[in-house]
């Protein structure tokens, strides 16, 4: 097959690795120039994926993979596009399809009769069939479902490990008609390889959701799943706080039966997916209260954090105060919906001096993102909001004139913090 991935960003790319690893030619599409060349050369336009370095080298070196920045032309030589344009939402949880109607114009420019389409990029449940399917038909002319086939299968994978994911999990795939999905599940079932894994019911690999809707359910309930449970564990936290219980124990103890599993509390749920994906399951569910609240719930648990370091020092006013961590997460160099901007403007909020570090970002690139960075200013306390490998060792020498660490992640090891104190979130 002759295969067009939109977008070559850090879920696009390495799909496109790994199709071409498959033995299809692979034509990558992307607005960015400056991806186009990386990859034209075989270099890795970001850092961080597990063995996409070698992969691509590979493919790019057996002629299997090319990257251009004309969309309508690449889609005109591809039996299937596969498209991973993001989709952002703003502050009051609206999704902004801006780049993605985009994308789907120059696609429908370039299709041809017989092509497959498939989404990977989470949607709203309802938006392949009402919102895609008329823009690829008006650009095209075509019919969808008669004259080309569409899909949606999300991608469920995490940066960092997408080549072990890819294999972990089965594909889920639902198109617009019986015909589309069936087309789709033989897509992947040719370009994915998948673990064995007993502990499933149907059997890894590619599962036929049986429509668009379906598969765009699955991909917001699941994660929907997560930020409610974070949110639940955050609220646990907060109470074993009132009461003197470290809630750590407590929901180790429950995770014994095998009807509890429980997540674990935490200063922040950031990225591109837990925060996000909730609102859009929102958008079609305004009266999902469970899910409301537990987005209200995360989403106020910087402050929350902020709250416990001014109830062990007093007043803030003044007060230098070093945020460990800007990204997301620990090991990941993405700064999407991270918990450090929360945390920075509330600790401005009442008067502190914030400073933030961390060993994945310069200070250049630091305040670059808004972020003040940490340049040996006088400390009297730190928060720590990524758990960092590099945090599990720190020592009090590290962290000169703090006295009181908050630390969101259990990360730190208070037995090298003497003469700190450290409080965790429902410790």
């Amino acid at each position: 097959m002759k295969i067009c991935v939109v977008a070559l960003g850090k879920i696009g790319l390495p799909l496109a690795v790994q199709f071409a690893a498959k033995g299809h030619t692979v034509l990558g599409a992307d607005v960015c120039e400056r991806t186009v060349r990386l990859v034209n050369e075989g270099l890795v336009p970001f850092p961080g994926e597990a063995d996409l370095d070698v992969k691509l080298k590979q493919a790019v070196s057996a002629g299997l993979l090319s990257a251009g920045t004309d969309t309508a032309a690449a889609v005109a030589e591809a039996d299937v596009v596969v498209v991973v344009v993001p989709l952002f939402v703003d502050g009051a949880g609206v999704p902004d399809f801006g780049w993605l109607e985009s994308a789907t114009r120059d696609i429908a420019r370039g299709l041809r009769p017989g092509t497959l389409v498939s989404y990977e990029t989470t949607l709203p449940v309802g938006t392949t069939r009402n919102r895609w399917a008329p823009l690829l038909a008006q650009g095209s002319g075509l019919v969808a479902g008669r004259d080309f086939q569409l899909v949606f299968s999300p991608e469920r994978v995490l940066t960092g490990r997408v080549f072990a994911d890819l294999r972990k999990y089965p594909k889920l795939v639902g198109g617009i008609d019986a015909g589309s999905t069936e087309r789709g599940v033989a897509f992947y079932e040719a370009v994915l390889d998948f673990d064995e894994r007993p502990d499933l019911a149907r059997g890894n690999g590619v599962w036929d959701l049986g429509s668009a809707e379906a598969a765009e359910l699955a991909k917001l309930a699941e994660t929907t799943y997560r930020d409610v449970n974070i949110g639940l564990a955050n609220q646990f936290a907060r109470y074993a706080d009132t009461i003197g219980v470290d809630v750590d124990l407590v929901i180790d103890a429950c995770n014994t039966q095998p009807y509890s599993h429980l997540h674990r509390p935490g200063i922040a749920v950031g990225g591109h997916c837990i925060p996000v994906y909730p609102r859009l399951y929102l958008w079609n569910d305004p009266a999902a209260t469970v899910v409301r609240a537990a987005r209200e719930a995360n989403a106020e648990m910087p402050a929350y954090a902020v709250d416990l370091l001014a109830a062990a020092v007093g007043d803030l006013t003044g007060l230098g105060v070093l945020v460990l961590g800007a990204a997301y997460r620990g090991g990941v160099r993405e700064t999407a919906f991270s918990g450090v901007f929360p945390t920075v403007a509330e600790l401005a909020r009442r008067g502190a001096r914030p400073y933030v570090s961390d060993p994945m970002y310069s200070a250049d690139e630091l305040t670059g993102l808004g972020l003040p960075p940490y340049a040996g200013q006088q400390l009297g306390a730190a928060i720590v909001q990524a758990d960092h490998a590099e945090y599990r060792t720190l020592t009090a020498e590290d962290l000169p004139g703090v006295r009181v660490i908050v630390d969101g992640r259990r990360t730190t090891d208070p037995q090298r913090l003497p003469g700190i104190r450290r409080i965790v979130i429902g410790g």
